[in-house]
């Protein structure tokens, strides 16, 4: 068997960075290898398909999707891939503790598995449950996206509508990558923008 067997590898970072496209790259070459690979995603993430894994430009991975921690134990018992993935972990972040309890017990059974995943949300908090993964992990890959003001390395996926729910399904149409500096700017001129409100 190949040097990942029983082996976990996360891909990570802000939006538009790549993590799918890093994942998408790692199916297909355990595919290509001959391996049986089973690729998933939580319900939740509908935004470009209800079913397929897809990239923000539009690369497609034929996906299963579950909505519960039996669900996807009960698709790994029926497909028995030899590797799992599992797209967007922060929409598991409610279910963390059972997640990493799966994952652990598919690594004792020797699956190679391939998460990807955003390490903060819009406001620069970490996910707890991609901080427990990249712990657990044996590969580590951050990802950067191009800061949509100044072009260096983007930091987060800063939101540019006004809502405080902590996920909001959105592409780029509410979301923009932005380096640490540019954040602080955007944090601070919407900071001024509710004090003026507040006066008006």
């Amino acid at each position: 068997m190949h040097q990942y067997k029983g082996r976990l590898i996360l891909h990570c970072g802000s939006m538009f960075s790549g993590k799918t496209s890093a994942l998408f790259r790692e199916v297909n070459r355990f595919s290509i290898a001959g391996y049986k690979v089973l690729a998933t995603k939580p319900s939740f993430d509908k935004r470009y398909s209800k079913k397929d894994i897809l990239t923000h430009d539009k690369l497609g991975l034929t996906a299963e999707t579950f909505s519960s921690m039996d669900q996807l134990l009960s698709l790994v018992e029926k497909n028995k891939p030899d590797v799992l993935a599992v797209d967007e972990i922060q929409f598991l972040n409610d279910q963390r503790d059972e997640f990493i309890d799966l994952i652990n017990e598919f690594l004792k059974r020797g699956l190679t598995i391939v998460l990807a995943g955003l390490d903060m949300d819009y406001l620069g908090t970490p996910f707890d449950v991609t901080e427990r993964v990249f712990a657990i992990s044996d590969y580590v890959t951050k990802h950067h996206a191009v800061c949509s003001k100044c072009g260096s390395d983007a930091w987060v996926s800063h939101r540019t509508v006004d809502n405080e729910d902590r996920l909001v399904l959105g592409s780029s149409d509410i979301y923009e990558p932005l380096c640490r500096t540019c954040f602080n700017k955007e944090k601070e001129k919407q900071a001024a923008n509710k004090n003026q409100l507040k006066f008006d």
